[in-house]
């Protein structure tokens, strides 16, 4: 009988025991890493199909935690795509979209409204210390920098890294672009971006060439810093947005070319990241993110990424503008390839669930909490996917199926590909079937073509979007690019030019001005869109 009672009180103690560690698991708040590359395409890490790309972290992450395969970006461009994943709404609702101009530049009057509300003004409530490093591009002013926007600490830069050119340096991939790589080890010296500590620029030009490399340890040094509390890092690499840098542990190393030095020295920085958390016992309560802007810049030809198997990429509504890698590792993230549908506004509700900080109730959110597919597998709510361009929704996908209402290329590449075609009849793809979008199915299914129609409808009823934000410009220089033309009539104001040319250079000499040149960089005619024979 005895023997009976100390089993059953030993029985009594571990249940106590398992109970209250059971307690105190579910009320560990997590960790949160956001890992947001620069226009890296979804075929560019080895996990992804990639054949000549070493991503040995990368492809850890992907497979011990979780594999999205397909995950979208809210938009195909820089200013868009940010503010989508840092408010968790799609940025037609806070005027982030530009019906013109697409993005921010050195010269934009505004950024980010203080109404809106960011990921890390939530976690800011609920104890979390919060950083910001790496691109930014939601407004270069002081009142939009991220200590603003619930950040506790920044280091980056606040634009893309080809703006603020200097030197002479042309726009696109023209001839003074490539003749940088000429050299063993390129330069960024014609780029004038300044790299802002908290608010205060410590350098300009900011030396891109080890700017990967110190991202990396900002976000190693802010985990060792935090070790005792809940964080939240924001990492948010300019890379491989071109121009291309790498530093001197990686430059000319990669099959790839420095495409893949860029890509691998990335991949290396987060391998660093995974051993700070197992060193410190954070792996099993960090949830880690690693996702893609927008897809790959495709004028750049070999210095550009690959959107694999999907159509088209950057600036595009095509999949390959859009759909991005989605990776999710660390805690307690089921491992498995996941084929329901994701977007980077998810990762806002998802954070907030995990952490138990209170959601956004006052205003319409568009993100969707994806917490219960992490951690119990279970399909993903997400149904719909909105392709906004130029503030018009240019295609929707509705379950397997995407209809194209607009199509438009974009930066004319392929050459003649820029001209907008507003369809008189949609076109129509299973893209659970047809990922590459080449089968036009719409006369098989005008069922399917009146569903998404109404979720459209749906969408815009009683909408009415803020004024678009990016259109409004300030020019302080008066003559930004020193060519003799005012900024406000310069067509390419970032670049020297020619008053012939409204302000544009003809790198070519062939009397066609580079912004109308299809070949740029090799004298032509007229007649041949400034192509030669």
């Amino acid at each position: 009988m005895i023997q009976l009672y100390i089993t059953l009180f030993t029985s009594l103690i571990l249940n106590s025991r398992d109970n209250s560690l059971h307690e105190l698991k579910s009320n560990l708040k997590p960790n949160f890493i956001v890992v947001f590359v620069d226009d890296m395409g979804y075929g560019d890490l080895g996990s992804y199909g990639h054949p000549t790309i070493n991503t040995p972290n990368l492809d850890k992450m992907a497979y011990e935690g979780q594999k999205w395969t397909q995950f979208y970006s809210a938009s195909s461009v820089c200013t868009p795509s940010r503010a989508a994943l840092l408010t968790g709404r799609l940025p037609i609702r806070n005027g982030m979209i530009g019906s013109t101009t697409r993005v921010l530049f050195p010269n934009s009057k505004y950024g980010l409204p203080d109404s809106e509300i960011t990921i890390a003004e939530k976690l800011k409530e609920n104890g979390y210390k919060t950083a910001a490093i790496g691109k930014w591009h939601l407004g270069h002013k002081k009142e939009y920098l991220p200590l603003q926007h619930g950040f506790d600490y920044y280091y980056g830069i606040p634009y893309s890294n080809d703006m603020d050119k200097i030197n002479g340096e042309t726009c696109c991939p023209g001839s003074q672009y490539w003749q940088k790589y000429e050299n063993q080890r390129p330069e960024s010296t014609n780029y004038n971006v300044p790299l802002i500590e908290n608010n205060e620029i410590i350098e300009r030009p900011a030396n891109q060439t080890t700017i990967t490399k110190r991202f990396s340890n900002k976000a190693v040094e802010f985990i060792k810093k935090n070790k005792e509390d809940n964080f939240f890092i924001y990492l948010a690499h300019n890379l491989p947005h071109t121009p291309l840098y790498a530093s001197d542990d990686f430059l000319w190393k990669s099959k790839r070319g420095l495409y893949g030095d860029v890509i691998e020295e990335i991949d290396h920085g987060i391998g660093l990241i995974m051993e700070e958390l197992k060193k410190n016992n954070l792996d099993k309560n960090t949830i880690i993110v690693f996702t893609s802007d927008n897809g790959p810049w495709l004028p750049f030809e070999s210095h550009s990424g690959s959107a694999g198997l999907l159509r088209e990429g950057k600036g595009t509504t095509w999949e390959g503008g859009q759909r991005v890698p989605g990776i999710f590792w660390g805690g307690d993230i089921k491992p498995g390839v996941i084929s329901g549908l994701g977007s980077t506004m998810d990762i806002f509700p998802t954070l907030l669930e995990m952490s138990n900080t209170s959601m956004v109730n006052d205003r319409i959110m568009d993100g969707i909490s994806i917490k219960n597919t992490l951690l119990n597998n279970e399909p993903s709510k997400r149904e719909s996917i909105f392709y906004y361009r130029s503030r018009e929704i240019y295609a929707l996908r509705h379950g397997e199926y995407k209809a194209h209402f607009i199509t438009q290329g974009s930066y004319n590449y392929p050459k003649g590909s820029d001209k907008k075609i507003v369809l008189d009849k949609p076109l129509l793809y299973n893209l659970n079937i047809d990922p590459s979008e080449k089968y036009n199915i719409a006369d098989k299914h005008p069922e399917i073509l009146i569903e998404i129609n109404e979720i459209i409808e749906a969408h815009k009823k009683n909408f009415k979007a803020p004024d678009d934000l990016l259109k409004y410009r300030v020019y302080k220089s008066e003559d930004a690019d020193g060519d003799g033309m005012l900024d406000k009539e310069d067509k390419c104001s970032d670049v020297p030019g020619v008053k012939k040319f409204n302000g544009c250079p003809d790198t070519d000499n062939d009397g066609i001005a580079d912004n109308e040149d299809d070949c740029p960089n090799k004298a032509g005619h007229p007649k041949r869109g400034g192509c030669p024979d």
